[in-house]
């Protein structure tokens, strides 16, 4: 925690409620990992593999493809390969290098939040793999957040990597939401979008996810690469109109929107979906039990209060404040607990995240009130930083100006990181191996 200069007064209790912050959220990542998901949906004995309601006889398939996908792409392989063992083959991208290599598998270390050449190499390796497949092979999927940019192909000859990844940036920092953001990558993209499942029309097909994306949109998880898709080319010139998307496009894909040139992606009563399942066995629902569960054996009154997912940061923020303002007022010790993403505008980028911003932009509002927040991501990523996030208090703006850190330019340069890091305040995980969306823990006492 962050120790102040003698010239500054003691802060019971403040430090002590930063620290409860933390554990809350800690305890949350621990009671919602893949592991304990895996071992709770999925299955395997005596040759028959179950997930969920599903049951697959692996032997009487020619072949079994395991294709893995996202920040959670090693830590479900490892759960899975756990079950079934070494008979299992296939492909695995994910945003870091494995800490070990299974053999039958094929890795690549996509880019995240950018792809890169590994990203493109990987999706042809699954594209390639899927095409050799027939009506007696299963395909394996497991899906999770980050795979959007893990594993990427373009769907027009036009887009080179360079036009990738800037229309990736753009995305990025539109403050767009997550569903607006997937629906352009799916219509850009050779493998989003439903198309990585096409591949293999013929095949039995189940995808397990690990969802970082709201539960009425699961189609959004890592862009749909294996579902049916919701969102329509409309929606894309639509997003690309709210936020003014076209002058920050490379040439390449201005010229696509346009005139007009993206395709519809399948949609659910394409035939090639005939012989496919998914099943969600984590989401941010079960970080969130976990979170309010740690909080109610800390003494504070908990509720829940999601109605902010996607909102624009600020808006989000006033909105959790006022809530919690008002349930103080029938109880001593209150905890509220919100999942999902907030959306940031970024026009100057400084180095931090959405969470970072969303808890220095807090810090301003709760100046001298016994109130604590946290925002950190369930993946350990927070932006452009290594934090997962932050944490703030009635004493940040305080312990920030005696140390000659200025708030408002942080916060106007989206430059939080350096602030909350000189304050000892960040929330640091490193990668967590999930990815659940983002948790905010506001507390007042």
């Amino acid at each position: 925690m962050s120790h102040s200069p003698s010239s500054l007064p003691e802060e019971p209790p403040a430090p002590q409620t930063r620290h409860t912050a933390r554990s809350i959220f800690l305890s949350a990542l621990r009671g919602a990992t893949v592991e304990r998901a895996f071992r709770d949906h999925v299955h395997y004995e005596r040759g028959v593999l179950r997930i969920c309601e599903d049951l697959y006889d692996l032997a009487a398939h020619d072949r079994v493809l395991v294709i893995s996908i996202g920040k959670a792409a090693y830590t479900m392989l490892e759960a899975l390969h756990a079950q079934v063992g070494a008979r299992l083959q296939g492909i695995a991208a994910g945003p870091t290098p494995p800490a070990r290599k299974l053999e039958g598998f094929e890795y690549f270390c996509g880019g995240h939040p950018l792809p890169n050449q590994e990203s493109l190499r990987g999706a042809q390796a699954m594209l390639t793999a899927l095409r050799g497949l027939t009506s007696a092979s299963l395909v394996i999927f497991m899906i999770s957040g980050g795979g959007s940019a893990v594993a990427e192909k373009p769907g027009f000859d036009s887009i080179a990597l360079p036009d990738l990844v800037a229309t990736y940036e753009a995305l990025v920092l539109s403050g767009a939401g997550i569903v607006e953001i997937n629906a352009v990558r799916k219509h850009l993209s050779a493998i989003k979008g439903g198309r990585l499942a096409l591949a293999a029309p013929s095949s039995r097909q189940v995808s397990i996810l690990v969802s970082d994306v709201p539960d009425d949109a699961p189609d959004a998880l890592a862009s749909g690469p294996t579902m049916p898709d919701s969102s329509t080319v409309d929606d894309c010139y639509a997003a690309a109109q709210r936020f003014d998307l076209l002058p920050r496009f490379p040439p390449a894909v201005r010229d696509i929107f346009l005139h007009r040139r993206l395709e519809e992606t399948p949609k659910s009563d394409h035939p090639g979906f005939t012989h496919s399942r998914w099943w969600t066995v984590l989401s941010n629902a079960a970080a969130q039990r976990g979170a309010a569960e740690a909080a109610a054996h800390a003494g504070f009154a908990v509720e829940l209060d999601n109605a902010c997912d996607d909102w624009d940061y600020e808006r989000a923020a006033d909105h959790l404040l006022a809530r919690l303002r008002q349930l103080r007022q029938g109880a001593s010790r209150v905890c509220l607990v919100s999942g999902g993403e907030v959306g940031v505008r970024v026009t100057r980028p400084g180095r931090g995240g959405r969470n970072q911003q969303f808890a220095l932009y807090c810090a301003n509002r709760i100046a001298g009130e016994n109130i604590t927040v946290l925002s950190a991501g369930t993946d350990g990523i927070d932006g452009n930083s290594p934090a997962a996030g932050a944490v703030a208090d009635g004493t940040t703006a305080e312990r920030a100006r005696a140390r000659g850190l200025d708030l408002a330019a942080a916060l106007a340069g989206f430059d939080a990181f350096p602030l909350f890091e000189a304050l000892d305040d960040l929330i640091v995980t490193g990668p967590t191996g999930n990815n659940l969306r983002d948790l905010r823990i506001l507390l007042a006492y």
